[in-house]
């Protein structure tokens, strides 16, 4: 706008400058005379008497720079003001558990209690009931991403191995993984048995996590039990040890494909906390949990994936697990509600 008033200001004041009106004027939108090959400035056939009070008035115009405040008053003045579009309610409370509880007990303490023996690790059996678990939770609560991704990786691996191969190779997986397990409890339990735990030596999965363990100790519970008193749901936690000289919910997970970042275990992260809350709010534990790890072993005894996960990590993947626990009831209760009576 400052360029044009200069521009403007220059050509008035100029001597040489001046406006003579035409001596007719034309207006026509005839294919003939736009055909023409004459070409013809559009302001010569103007009425410039016609129209002079309107350039004098532009040419004496002597206003204000226009900012951005000044263009919004002005947009509001001819417009109205701006609409401003609220979140939904469903949006504003996304993200955001409707009935938040607590992951940490102040009732209870980090430290162990006189009571407790360190040397002999808790071993609780899972009890088979009526209570959800922390592994069907998350199961029937995947996203339409995950579903589709799953789907897509069974049915590449049956196009690969055939149905029958792909069943013998899911088997031989769960095996595999139940063996690695077992042979972590008799490392990790001081009655496991010296003959096994030698033989388990040779294990890949179990070379891999050898870094890993030599930061482990003060083991205090291995494959046991937890239930969540208050929110209703039960686990099977692989191990509750100190890692680092933090006491943590460890969790030993096998992979073929390299898991560097934490992003990479999926819904891990979730289990690890549903195991944490549960521990510090099930009676069975007298100490609290704040920490969690993820160790992700590989078959060819290449170095384990460690992912650490502090108090406010876990936290927030605490707060993700409560929307997934939330929306599991929800699905539970529809269900119940839709079956004949």
């Amino acid at each position: 706008m400052k360029a044009f008033q200069t521009i403007c200001r220059q050509l008035k004041s100029s001597k040489g400058f001046s406006v003579e009106p035409a001596s007719h004027v034309v207006f026509s939108t005839s294919s003939y005379l736009c055909g023409r090959k004459k070409k013809v400035n559009p302001y010569e056939e103007v009425d410039q008497e016609k129209y002079s009070d309107l350039v004098k008035s532009v040419l004496s115009f002597r206003g204000h720079a226009q900012t951005p405040e000044s263009l919004f008053k002005e947009d509001a003045l001819l417009y109205g003001p701006v609409s401003k579009c609220k979140a939904s309610k469903q949006e504003e409370e996304a993200g955001v558990p409707q009935n938040w509880f607590p992951l940490f007990n102040p009732e209870k303490s980090v430290k162990l209690t006189a009571t407790s023996d360190p040397t002999i690790p808790l071993k609780i059996p899972l009890q088979r009931n009526m209570i959800p678990s922390v592994t069907r939770i998350l199961q029937q609560t995947m996203t339409s991403e995950q579903i589709s991704c799953l789907e897509r990786w069974k049915q590449r691996m049956i196009l690969q191995l055939g149905e029958d191969g792909f069943a013998e190779y899911t088997s031989n997986m769960f095996l595999q993984g139940k063996q690695f397990h077992e042979a972590l409890e008799s490392i990790l339990s001081p009655q496991g048995n010296l003959k096994e735990r030698d033989k388990n030596l040779d294990s890949g999965y179990v070379q891999s996590v050898q870094h890993v363990l030599k930061d482990v100790g003060g083991v205090r519970a291995v494959e046991s039990a937890v239930q969540h008193e208050t929110l209703n749901y039960i686990g099977l936690l692989d191990c509750v040890a100190d890692y680092q000289g933090k006491l943590c919910v460890i969790d030993w997970k096998t992979s073929e494909k390299p898991k560097p970042y934490i992003r990479n275990t999926f819904d891990n992260p979730l289990q690890v906390v549903a195991y944490v809350g549960a521990i510090n709010h099930d009676s069975n534990y007298s100490f609290q949990v704040q920490c969690g790890l993820i160790v992700v072993a590989y078959k060819d005894g290449s170095p384990a994936h460690p992912h650490f996960m502090d108090a406010k990590l876990c936290s927030r993947y605490w707060a993700k697990w409560l929307l997934r626990l939330e929306e599991y009831m929800k699905k539970e209760k529809n269900q119940d509600i839709q079956k004949p009576h």
